[in-house]
């Protein structure tokens, strides 16, 4: 990087789940000296209990990828610095997504959803994602990922009493256009042109997005003048949020951010 890392951090939430995820988070790197930030998605203000308990058809079954990327863009855009993107799941393609329209100065994209031309996909990914794919159903309902879908993919490996205060804490419904539109063309990543430097981070035990998936995404950059870096966590499922070894990744992205001249 040519001159000193921005100092200020947008933080970028996944499908079903609500922004609130980053409250830890954001403690933990104002702690470090960052300004940050975690918006909502569009329609998606309202607390998590309140989402789930709205009406399927609702505005968030409008949201489709390009609109969540422009959502994102006029936030970073606003700012009076071009920030670091910090991402999970979704909000990891969405970090790449901006990258790409160089308006990051550096991004993170935590267990990310790959980009379409990324197929490293296992049956577990498809086994959790096919109700929300619902191919024969209407694009005006919302979906709501399941309590079993919810323990099977993103908390796996986790005591119940804690999975189920956490799906409380922070499941909320989903635009299934979103779901659907992540296998075409909207999340083409040029894997050849120069970016900002970009971590990707996967869990060892992530059933929703493999450590393949991810590792894939990561080989597929070849900007020979770009940082592109991967770090995976063996023990880690696809939740980094709520329990104590989110501290592990946060640091992990701690230290690269300060490793980048």
């Amino acid at each position: 990087m040519d001159s000193a890392p921005a100092k200020s951090v947008v933080f970028i939430s996944g499908t079903f789940i609500h922004n609130n995820c980053w409250d830890d988070w954001i403690i933990y790197f104002q702690n470090a000296g960052y300004k940050c930030i975690a918006p909502s998605w569009p329609h998606k203000e309202a607390n998590a209990e309140e989402l789930r308990n709205k009406s399927q058809y609702d505005a968030i079954a409008l949201n489709t990828i390009v609109s969540l990327t422009d959502h994102f863009a006029a936030i970073i855009n606003a700012l009076p610095e071009k920030p670091i993107l910090i991402g999970h799941s979704f909000g990891g393609i969405i970090v790449q997504l901006l990258l790409q329209r160089e308006l990051g100065d550096a991004g993170v994209a935590i267990h990310s959803f790959p980009p379409s031309s990324v197929a490293c996909f296992r049956f577990s990914f498809f086994k959790a994602m096919w109700g929300a794919m619902a191919l024969f159903s209407s694009n005006n309902k919302s979906y709501l990922m399941p309590f079993s879908t919810w323990r099977y993919a993103v908390t796996n490996g986790m005591e119940y009493p804690l999975q189920k205060d956490l799906y409380y804490l922070y499941a909320i419904p989903e635009s299934k256009k979103i779901v659907r539109e992540a296998f075409k063309c909207v999340t083409k990543i040029d894997f050849k042109k120069s970016h900002a430097p970009l971590l990707i981070t996967s869990g060892g035990e992530d059933r929703l997005i493999p450590a393949s998936a991810n590792y894939c995404n990561y080989k597929k950059y070849s900007a020979a003048n770009s940082i592109t870096d991967y770090r995976e966590f063996k023990d880690h499922n696809h939740l980094v949020f709520g329990h104590p070894t989110w501290k592990t990744e946060a640091n992990s992205i701690l230290h690269w951010l300060k490793g980048l001249k």
